[in-house]
């Protein structure tokens, strides 16, 4: 999620403003303590003046001076507490992904780069600490995701409650082309035999057998006589036992088998419209993680996987064989570093760009992430048809938002809470 990009929008006027009406001044002072670091008296007047020219350029009112400036330093405590916890988890945006987002920057005020230098020269403030400060707001928000993405659970069956409500809506206008076959009931039959029928022949459709050479021969359904066709509908025109099995499932699908109180029924999806199509790319990987430790530091780490490189190019070690050993994540180090298929999208942005760009049989450089140091080899990529999983991706998206606002709270809540503060006399009596 890049939750930053709205914040840095914003960002070229916003800093524009701590140089309004610049003039001689008295030296600066500490302001507020914040666990082991400080504002200075000269952050809280530029944030005030920020406020104050932004409020008026947009024709909004503003509260009385105390109150303003209460907020103002609550609001610069709470960001400076959020900068802290970035520096202790070990955030660290590097130059190619600060480049990225001052260029997506530019591209949304509609200006080319140059374009952007220009208008932060011209409010007095160097691109150097531009730069600084887009650097420093990204490295605030990883933070934020990194430490709330652990607080959030989302249940499967909160997911499957919200598909269905979304699928309701979208299965207004789709229409399913389906075909099916029904093995029935005989008077005296062992109930289970016919079960096992019915699963040996969804064994033989998903194999490559043809649906309607099937129907023609053990179907005894009433579309039997022609392949088991019944052509197109809406899930309200089907018999009900059909449409309460279909549940966004894409074209090609088998479904079943499942069993009414006449038999045992297989449908197959044969074509799909009005239903949006989703592809997507999944990337095989297998990594190595090195967490530093008070006794490890951070070059350590870097330099125990430069070494388990040099002995994988030189063939006297094996990747997998490393990542069992040595690797600091159980989980893939149990299948010899192998994370599996997965859509780059659930990694951090760091491992997300490395399994992105990385040519397949590649091993990376060794890179940090919050979790600590890694070293990553693209196995393989595959485009997989996911149009039956779209409404969940859906519905999972539309609960995560709705829980992370609600955890990104609580969790700033709780730095506020936890945190040393003192505010020094005086800049109340400052305007």
């Amino acid at each position: 999620m890049n939750l930053w990009k709205h914040t840095l929008l914003g960002l070229v006027a916003a800093l524009s403003m701590s140089n309004v009406n610049a003039a001689p001044v008295e030296l600066d002072r500490v302001a507020i303590i914040v666990n082991g670091g400080v504002i200075l008296q000269s952050d809280i007047d530029s944030a005030l003046k920020t406020v104050k020219v932004n409020a008026s350029s947009n024709d909004q009112s503003l509260p009385e001076e105390s109150v303003l400036r209460d907020q103002v330093r609550e609001k610069l405590i709470i960001d400076t507490l959020q900068q802290q916890e970035a520096e202790r988890i070990g955030v660290r945006i590097d130059d190619a992904r600060l480049n990225d987002a001052i260029g997506n920057i530019a591209k949304q005020n509609n200006q080319t780069l140059e374009q952007l230098q220009a208008s932060v020269s011209a409010q007095g403030l160097t691109y150097a600490e531009f730069r600084e400060q887009v650097r420093k707001e990204m490295s605030v928000s990883e933070a934020r995701n990194a430490m709330v993405r652990r607080r959030i659970n989302i249940l499967p069956a909160e997911v499957d409650t919200l598909a269905e409500l979304l699928a309701q809506e979208t299965n207004a206008t789709v229409q399913y082309k389906i075909s099916h076959i029904q093995l029935r009931f005989n008077d005296n039959q062992d109930k289970t035999q016919l079960e096992k029928q019915a699963n040996e022949l969804v064994e033989q459709l998903n194999s490559g057998a043809d649906f309607s050479k099937m129907a023609y021969s053990y179907s005894k359904g009433p579309k039997a006589l022609e392949g088991g066709n019944w052509g197109w509908m809406r899930k309200e025109e089907m018999p009900t036992i059909f449409a309460d099995q279909i549940k966004m499932q894409n074209k090609g699908s088998i479904i079943g088998p499942f069993r009414s109180g006449v038999g045992f029924h297989i449908l197959k999806i044969d074509d799909v419209k009005g239903l949006e199509t989703v592809a997507v790319t999944e990337v095989n990987t297998r990594h190595i993680l090195i967490k530093p430790t008070i006794i490890l530091s951070d070059e350590g780490a870097k330099k125990q996987l430069e070494g388990f490189i040099e002995q994988i190019k030189a063939g006297k070690a094996n990747f997998g064989d490393l990542a069992q050993q040595y690797s600091q994540d159980p989980g893939s180090a149990a299948q010899h570093g192998e994370l599996g298929y997965q859509t780059p999208d659930l990694y951090v942005p760091e491992f997300k760009h490395q399994v992105e760009t990385l040519p397949v049989g590649q091993i990376s450089e060794p890179f940090k992430t919050v979790h600590g140091w890694h070293i990553v080899e693209v196995l393989d990529r595959r485009e997989v048809d996911r149009t039956d999983s779209a409404l969940k991706n859906k519905a999972y998206g539309i609960l995560f938002n709705r829980k992370f606002n609600e955890e990104a709270g609580a969790w700033i809540q709780e730095l506020r809470a936890s945190a040393f503060v003192e505010e020094l006399k005086g800049d109340q009596d400052e305007n």
